[in-house]
């Protein structure tokens, strides 16, 4: 893809919220944002993001700006607070482009915005005799909302869009939960399925946080077969068989963006073992088609950073200096 190298540097959108951040103080949030714009193209990233400040958690730009979803008191395995459908989704007004057109106005660099999939929140909200037929119903209800989301965010000048749906990879060892393998394909494929794209629009999929411990390589290609996305944002931190078949499987014509440093414990990565591994990836995947990134985000949950301010500061770093080593000076 002749445009990638505008986003080289990448990240998942989620940062480290600064200490005492209410999302119920917009003055303080706006602030908060401006700083964490100054804060990201210090570090050079060739992406800006509103660090999910104004919001809970990653689901949360969908779950609070449309009807039908019910907060509970419990929790699922991920120790994320469970919400359930109780009728069909509409949208309540945009869900990020206002926000998304702000952020423009404070760097000359495209901002990139991220939402949950359709499928993701499908499967982890649909709870039946509450008033919705199917999970695939509620999937390709909420499509319908995300794409005119995503078609509304580029409209406001947003130039990356990245769907995160972490069941995704676990759904290639077999079908789990409320959607199955084929109903999951056909609900986010409805998301990102654009017309027209214009010029430097990058449509991304972040399929899970780690790799599976295999891979079925005939379901990762019926993935990247099934969803048009232009970017697939794969984790590539650990070294496993696993993440390089991920990545083997992914088709010639489809960007990647490696998640090369964990970003969920505070030891550095050894920066020629990360190379070494880039070095590995280029044998399958042109370099020219590659991005790197930590390997999700630091904040998903707002009140549950993954790690700390200065150790997130280290990691991002070492991203920019793995592209650097990769691709000089050309972004």
């Amino acid at each position: 893809m002749a445009d990638t190298f505008n986003y080289r540097i990448d990240h998942h959108g989620s940062l480290v919220r600064p200490a005492g951040l209410s999302t119920g103080d917009p003055e303080s949030v706006d602030t908060a944002v401006r700083e964490a714009v100054g804060y990201q193209r210090k570090l050079r990233s060739t992406v800006v993001t509103d660090g999910d400040f104004p919001r809970e958690d990653f689901r949360s730009a969908v779950l609070d700006g449309v009807s039908g979803f019910r907060r509970t008191e419990e929790t699922d395995a991920d120790g994320l607070v469970r919400w359930v459908a109780e009728s069909l989704p509409k949208a309540n007004g945009p869900l990020l482009a206002d926000r998304a057109e702000r952020l423009t106005e404070l760097t000359v660099i495209a901002p990139k915005a991220s939402l949950p999939s359709p499928a993701y929140l499908a499967a982890t909200t649909f709870a039946p005799g509450l008033g919705v037929a199917s999970a695939r119903e509620l999937g390709e209800a909420l499509a319908e909302i995300i794409h005119a989301e995503i078609e509304l965010l580029i409209s406001r000048g947003v130039r990356l869009i990245q769907l995160n749906n972490p069941l995704l990879l676990d759904q290639l060892a077999t079908d789990t939960g409320a959607l199955s393998f084929a109903d999951t394909l056909a609900v986010d494929a409805l998301a990102v399925r654009l017309d027209e794209r214009p010029d430097g629009v990058r449509i991304g999929v972040a399929p899970g946080w780690a790799a599976p411990a295999s891979v079925d390589r005939a379901r990762a290609e019926r993935l990247y077969d099934a969803i048009p996305a232009d970017r697939w944002v794969l984790p590539y931190d650990q070294g496993t068989a696993a993440e390089l078949e991920l990545l083997r499987a992914l088709p010639e014509d489809r960007d990647v963006c490696l998640g090369v440093v964990d970003a969920t414990v505070p030891e550095l990565e050894d920066i020629d073992a990360v190379l070494a591994r880039v070095d590995t990836a280029a044998e399958y995947k042109d370099i020219e088609d590659m991005a790197v990134s930590p390997s999700r985000g630091f904040a998903d949950v707002a009140a549950r950073p993954s790690l700390g301010a200065e150790d997130q500061r280290r990691k991002l770093v070492l991203v920019e200096t793995v592209a650097r080593y990769c691709w000089g000076n050309e972004f």
